[in-house]
């Protein structure tokens, strides 16, 4: 039972959320010297339970749609398919995601206290965002928007907790951790390009077309490291964050697999895994470099 809820929760992207808050926490350390650790806890948890919420509630509201019955699943997209094989009720895990929803906003709440208008501000965008998510937000062409936010917010907030105060290099990371988050979801949505279709979603690769996704997709990636390297330049970031650049050869074969074999499910399994793997070493290694 444990094992089919941690594949409900998909915890393997959980880490995507795990990283944005360590990056915005590494960022705060190298301007104050210093980490509150209580509350650097307390920030973990309520985005991991924020981040699992709307893991659950996408699957629930996908199974309704009938969107998790027709696509097929793989390693990285096509939802989780405990709800398709049973394993677990769509009211359980309705019920288990609005919990969730629950304990991240009263963490949130608590912040909200010792600090303020400014986390009350992003408390109340991650609250609606993660309830009307899957049956608005992804309705509208907006889910990768969406999750790019979800990066710069997640970033921000968990420096303003440790700071009280906002600036343009901690949004600046934000902007970068929003990119590969949005950019593993961009990828992740090729292989549900019909399911996504015929259930009323509108990813962008379904608004642009699969094969101007296609051309747009080296932009996207080509925008992280232009932004790190100027980053570095302007001093937003450290000299050390230029190690983000060993994610370039994953970068490169995303690049190249994507233009080969964007309509081949099977082939797309080894395009998701390589983008992942871009964005997870690009924010891990940023995360260590501002904490050097």
């Amino acid at each position: 039972m444990i094992r089919t809820w941690l594949r409900a929760i998909r915890l393997r992207f959980l880490l995507a959320s795990v990283i944005a808050v360590s990056n915005g926490i590494a960022f705060a350390f190298w301007k104050n010297k210093q980490i509150d650790i209580s509350n650097a806890v307390l920030t973990f948890g309520g985005v991991i339970c924020l981040h699992a919420s709307i893991d659950l509630l996408n699957d629930y509201w996908d199974y309704k749609r009938g969107i998790d019955t027709t696509t097929r699943r793989t390693k990285f997209s096509g939802g989780t398919g405990v709800l398709p094989e049973n394993l677990l009720k769509p009211s359980t895990v309705y019920s288990v995601g609005l919990i969730l929803l629950l304990v991240g906003s009263l963490v949130g709440m608590y912040f909200v206290v010792i600090r303020g208008i400014v986390i009350a501000l992003i408390l109340g965008f991650a609250i609606l965002a993660v309830y009307f998510y899957s049956t608005n937000i992804v309705n509208l062409g907006l889910g990768e928007a969406f999750v790019a936010a979800k990066g710069i917010l997640i970033v921000v907030g968990a420096y303003y907790v440790q700071t009280s105060s906002i600036g343009l290099g901690v949004v600046y990371v934000g902007i970068i951790m929003g990119i590969l988050s949005a950019s593993v979801l961009f990828v992740n949505s090729f292989p549900d390009y019909q399911a996504d279709r015929s259930g009323g979603r509108r990813t962008l690769v379904i608004l642009l077309g699969r094969q101007r996704a296609v051309k747009i997709f080296p932009w996207i990636i080509l925008s992280t490291y232009i932004i790190i390297l100027a980053g570095v330049w302007l001093g937003y970031l450290k000299i050390y964050s230029l190690g983000s650049l060993l994610s370039l050869p994953f970068a490169v074969m995303a690049i190249k697999r994507l233009g080969k074999s964007y309509q081949d499910v099977d082939q797309l399994v080894s395009v998701m895994g390589v983008t992942v793997a871009y964005s997870r070493v690009t924010s891990i290694v940023l995360a260590v470099s501002l904490f050097i």
